[in-house]
């Protein structure tokens, strides 16, 4: 079965300034080009990724559209806008529309001081300018706080559609089943523009390399019960998902329990069409 990697990473400090990594000490704080992660995805059967911005800034972009039109497997990009002026936003979106690989666009809310960045009058509206041009928008939350501002943007745009990447991070650490988190996802489930993105758990089991199949199942089917088959997509996390395992088990787990809760017509949902469907790949 082909697999669809709907979220990856490459990054590289001559083409743009990442803010996060100035000061990290981990594995991550280096330049992560596509051509390490070929090397790896001749292992596994993925045969197509998604780009998916690092940086708030267009230099970032720019570098993984350049990226994107010279490597086969990349089959687009979620890049970034200046979601803070409209009138600007509308202009850039009509511009990177014209680059068959530009696909949706994603702000790091998570590294803002105020969890309710999305709410600002002036980014609902470049929202909504969004979803005007049926341009979907990746949601990086790690807070029930973030959720919760991005179920106020679905009423405010509802026609906008949503990607919750990383599960919104899933109580998977603490054990706990299935709490704050459990309940918001189930309001966000509720609306039907909101998709949700099986990735990042790795990283969230903060095990180290020890995390399993068994202690993301839970959080996984549980998204696949209230989401259902044709909402759910699944993404790697490179390099990130490094802090945690290798890219090959990473995988490995996920396709384990996604083969363990679903038909293989389900299964082919979730690892490779609702990703085309959703980016218009």
């Amino acid at each position: 079965m082909d697999i669809i990697d709907a979220h990856v990473h490459i990054w590289n400090f001559e083409k743009a300034e990442y803010d996060w990594l100035k000061n990290d000490t981990s594995i991550l704080n280096r330049n992560y080009e596509i051509e390490e992660l070929m090397a790896e995805v001749q292992h596994t059967a993925i045969t197509g990724g998604v780009l998916v911005q690092a940086a708030n800034t267009y230099e970032e972009t720019n570098y993984m559209l350049q990226v994107a039109n010279a490597t086969g497997w990349v089959k687009g990009v979620v890049g970034w806008m200046p979601l803070q002026d409209p009138s600007f936003t509308a202009t850039a979106i009509r511009e990177y529309l014209a680059n068959p690989y530009f696909k949706g666009v994603r702000h790091l809310i998570h590294d803002e001081p105020d969890p309710q960045w999305l709410l600002q009058p002036a980014v609902v509206q470049s929202l909504s300018v969004l979803a005007a041009y049926d341009v979907p928008y990746d949601v990086v939350g790690v807070t029930p706080q973030h959720l919760i501002a991005a179920l106020e943007v679905a009423q405010k745009v509802p026609e906008l559609r949503l990607m919750l990447d990383h599960m919104n991070q899933p109580p998977i650490a603490s054990g706990e089943k299935f709490g704050e988190w459990g309940e918001l996802m189930k309001i966000a489930a509720s609306h039907k523009n909101f998709y949700v993105k099986i990735s990042g758990l790795g990283t969230c089991a903060k095990k180290g390399p020890n995390w399993t199949a068994g202690d993301i199942q839970p959080y996984i089917e549980f998204v696949l019960e209230h989401f259902g088959e044709n909402r759910c997509c699944c993404g790697g996390d490179w390099p990130v998902s490094l802090l945690a395992d290798s890219y090959n088990n990473t995988w490995q787990h996920y396709v384990k329990v996604l083969s363990g809760a679903l038909s293989d017509a389900a299964l082919q949902k979730v690892l490779n069409t609702n990703a085309v469907s959703f980016y218009n790949l």
